[in-house]
């Protein structure tokens, strides 16, 4: 199993990542599978609003570097989370890297606790943080972006709250998430969804202006001689020949 899906709990259904072995990284069936429930969520009146949370110690890897997903199934699935008429919330208590990161900038809320940790190691690779851009950039202070997406730092839930990448820092994540959830479960459902489209306009009209050039640019990078030695390092486990 890649994605668990809940039975709505008073309106709220959680998705969980369910692919600890692997860390929960975006896979080509890990994407379809949360495209697919996004889609049936999205219809459903029971559903008030969505829950995305993990198994295991890391939320999300970013991008299955073995089995990789099509960079335009990754930008559907994200708009998707964006576009999404019911507000979508982070369950963040693991770590989180790379594509991870631009899954946690698409949602509308995230809360993540002490065990979680966050970095852009694209650069580390070979490739840059193209494709996910879209739903960081518009969502982190400036130069936090720079740094981190420069030098590929890890960095600690009480710096992504501060830099904008989550919501809130939260020692008891589930205890801050109790009225994040009862706001949600008492808000009218159109005004819900019409709220959530002024909230995501701007970072729509991102994906309606760059969305192609930035996965051209990713699928550039992924193809390039740094990133395959990159990726090949990466997998043995074994330094870069670019470190220096």
């Amino acid at each position: 199993m890649t994605l668990d899906v809940s039975a709505p709990a008073r309106g709220i259904v959680t998705l969980t990542l369910d692919f600890p072995e692997r860390r929960n990284a975006l896979s080509a069936d890990l994407v379809g599978a949360l495209a697919g429930a996004l889609d049936d969520l999205g219809k459903d009146p029971a559903v008030r609003a969505v829950q995305l949370t993990h198994t295991g110690t890391t939320f999300c890897s970013g991008a299955d570097l073995k089995a990789p997903p099509d960079p335009a199934d990754l930008v559907r699935l994200l708009r998707r989370i964006v576009e999404l008429p019911k507000p979508v919330v982070a369950r963040v208590t693991g770590h989180v890297r790379a594509g991870g990161l631009g899954l946690l900038g698409a949602c509308d809320i995230a809360v993540a606790g002490p065990e979680a940790s966050f970095a852009l190691t694209e650069v580390r690779i070979g490739v840059a943080a193209a494709v996910i851009s879209l739903t960081l950039l518009p969502r982190l202070d400036p130069s936090a972006a720079a740094r981190y997406h420069l030098t590929g730092e890890r960095f600690d839930a009480a710096e992504a709250a501060r830099i904008g990448l989550v919501t809130a820092y939260a020692q008891d994540v589930d205890a801050a998430l109790v009225p994040i959830l009862d706001g949600l479960r008492a808000a009218a459902p159109l005004a819900l969804a019409e709220t959530k489209k002024l909230l995501t306009a701007r970072v729509l009209d991102a994906f309606d202006h760059h969305s192609d050039a930035l996965m051209a640019l990713s699928a550039r990078l992924f193809g390039s001689e740094e990133a395959r030695e990159g990726m090949t390092a990466f997998l043995e486990r074994r330094e870069r020949p670019w470190v220096l």
